[in-house]
């Protein structure tokens, strides 16, 4: 179902988008790595968080970033990410899958700046064994998200 979101999301926007469908998991940044033979960094990882004005957020970052609470709390306020169970019900994806394309709940997007450090990135597709290779002006186009630096720095 929530692989059938992201291709409507695609038709809609009359995206020719393939979306790659492996018979292994990618659910984790280390298995689609692996699968899509490419460096943990190209993996965007889409992460969903709540934050204390109630409001839900998309953020998507390279597969290799962490969090830098003090960036996140300057751009955001204070926030956690969602619980798991609460994960698939807001986004429409499964924990694994989730990505900012054909979303259950109209949410705001926010790309981390550290996609930028690739001409392409893979994000998933809305299952846990699927994913679109796109550039992230490409991902930033589709989405229409905001660009935000609340990742560490990279060397």
């Amino acid at each position: 179902m929530s692989l059938a979101s992201v291709q409507a999301f695609f038709a809609a926007r009359q995206l020719d988008i393939p979306i790659i469908e492996l018979d292994v998991s990618t659910a984790t940044v280390a298995e689609a790595a692996a699968a899509h033979d490419v460096e943990p960094g190209r993996i965007a990882k889409t992460l969903a968080f709540r934050l204390n004005d109630g409001r839900d957020v998309i953020l998507v970052a390279r597969g290799d970033a962490r969090i830098d609470n003090r960036k996140f709390k300057d751009a955001f306020g204070k926030g956690k990410m969602l619980p798991p169970d609460e994960v698939e019900a807001i986004t429409g994806h499964p924990v694994g899958g989730v990505c900012p394309f054909g979303l259950a709940t109209e949410l705001p997007v926010y790309l981390d700046v550290s996609l930028q450090a690739y001409d392409e990135v893979l994000p998933a597709a809305g299952a846990v064994h699927s994913a679109v290779r796109l550039s992230p002006q490409q991902l930033h186009h589709i989405t229409q998200a905001d660009w935000v630096d609340v990742c560490q720095a990279f060397a």
